[in-house]
């Protein structure tokens, strides 16, 4: 897929000028024009309108769509959400929760959400620790190289090693006794927070067109980390429960008053877990 430079122009108005030779254009052509025409929408914050699109994509529309939703969503990590079933109003949605819903720096840039799944698939078939030598030859296959300015991901050195690693989505270490120094990407805590293994394995599965099982060993990985989340989030889920019925007990429902508020509910709940980490650390 290409990705034009539009010059701050709408292409709304370039494709309505041009709509009989886009309806005539070959198809890809018309895919490229639609994900461009999305991209300078989500720009601009504005919602994408059903109507806009059937101006010039009126032929093969579905088709057309489908396969602008694919582009958009293994090369930028968006997927196209609807806001308005009336008007039948879209929105792009960022797969991980990146600053700026992808870009990054506000008001610069494409979504950089597509990247790091990528990144953060390799990094998981790798054996959930990828050296840097393998991060820079899978990115070399996509045509990005260190030092190289890219068209959507901009600085992709600064990109990976920088601002990735400083909102916490990578982790980006030396490698212990490695002279000369070597370094490796892990997983940051923000990815582990926001995403999942056998998420990137579905992300991955959509660019290869399979299903997430083809990636075996993986994918048993997947499932049983899946099932680790589960029982973490039940964990949580009993003891925020046993919480709130404590809490509940030693605050009765009453008009508020200096001895039986909420914020002393509150109290009681951050001296429990206090109290809990101090037993902890006899």
């Amino acid at each position: 897929m290409i990705i034009r430079k539009t010059n701050g122009e709408d292409p709304t108005c370039q494709n309505t000028v041009a709509l009989t030779e886009a309806q005539k254009a070959p198809l890809d052509w018309r895919v490229e024009m639609l994900v461009q025409f999305m991209l300078y929408k989500f720009k601009l914050k504005e919602p994408i309108k059903k109507i806009d699109m059937m101006k010039v994509y009126k032929n093969r529309f579905v088709e057309i769509l489908r396969r602008a939703s694919f582009s958009l969503e293994v090369v930028f990590g968006v997927d196209i959400r609807e806001v308005d079933p009336t008007n039948h109003s879209y929105i792009l949605v960022s797969k991980m929760e990146l600053p700026n819903n992808g870009t990054i720096h506000r008001g610069r840039g494409f979504p950089k959400t597509g990247l790091l799944m990528n990144l953060l698939g390799v990094i998981f078939l790798q054996g959930n620790c990828a050296a840097e030598e393998k991060i820079w030859e899978f990115l070399n296959k996509m045509r990005i190289y260190a030092g190289k300015r890219h068209f959507i991901f901009g600085e992709p050195k600064k990109l990976i090693t920088q601002d990735l690693v400083k909102l916490k989505y990578l982790e980006y270490r030396q490698v212990p006794n490695s002279d000369p120094a070597s370094y490796e990407f892990l997983w940051g805590p923000r990815s582990h927070a926001e995403t999942s293994k056998m998420k990137v394995l579905e992300f991955w599965a959509t660019i290869n067109r399979t299903v997430p099982s083809a990636f075996h060993p993986w994918y048993e990985e997947a499932l049983r980390d899946e099932e680790e989340r589960a029982k973490a989030t039940d964990a949580l889920q009993a003891e925020t429960d046993a919480t709130a019925s404590e809490c509940s007990s030693e605050c009765p429902a009453a008009p508020p008053t200096p001895s039986s508020s909420p914020m002393m509910c509150f109290g009681l709940t951050v001296q429990r877990v206090l109290g809990l980490k101090l037993q902890g650390t006899n």
